[in-house]
């Protein structure tokens, strides 16, 4: 995107009105740790917890949990629950939340794309000496 195609607000709002309170609870919900890779796995269709949990490594149950709450909360996840034994539980995109599918795969797949060049730069800046310091045949040593 280039900064043509983004619509910033013309004012940025003070960080405690209630409009950009509201916005940062939000963003704060779509930018956690696991959030996207509920979304980008739901963008598939209805999924049962135990696919999706089996689908993000390193996901607890309880972490899952928490954030398909959250997320049915936030309007964007539905919970559908069959009287089966053992029971049956689904969840799937709303409306809202298929919305968001855009925005979320355009991150991933920036990240994607990126993700070698930003571990390159990663490279440079932790081989890079801090300003106090100077670096000698591969030994850093700290400037008094």
């Amino acid at each position: 995107m280039s900064p043509s195609h983004m619509k910033l607000p013309a004012e940025m709002p003070a960080p405690d009105t209630g409009g950009c309170m509201a916005t940062r609870e939000i963003l704060d919900r779509i930018g956690d740790k696991w959030s996207l890779y509920i979304v980008a796995m739901l963008a598939k269709g209805p999924r049962r917890f135990n696919e999706l949990k089996r689908g993000i490594d390193g996901i607890s149950q309880r972490m899952l949990t928490l954030t398909l709450r959250g997320l049915e909360r936030d309007g964007l996840v539905t919970r559908t629950m069959y009287p089966t034994i053992p029971p049956r539980v689904d969840y799937e995109l709303t409306d809202m939340g298929r919305t968001l599918l855009k925005p979320v795969m355009a991150l991933v797949n920036w990240a994607n794309k990126n993700q070698a060049a930003i571990a390159e730069a990663h490279k440079r800046f932790d081989e890079k000496p801090e300003q106090d310091q100077v670096l000698i045949q591969g030994v850093v040593y700290q400037r008094r």
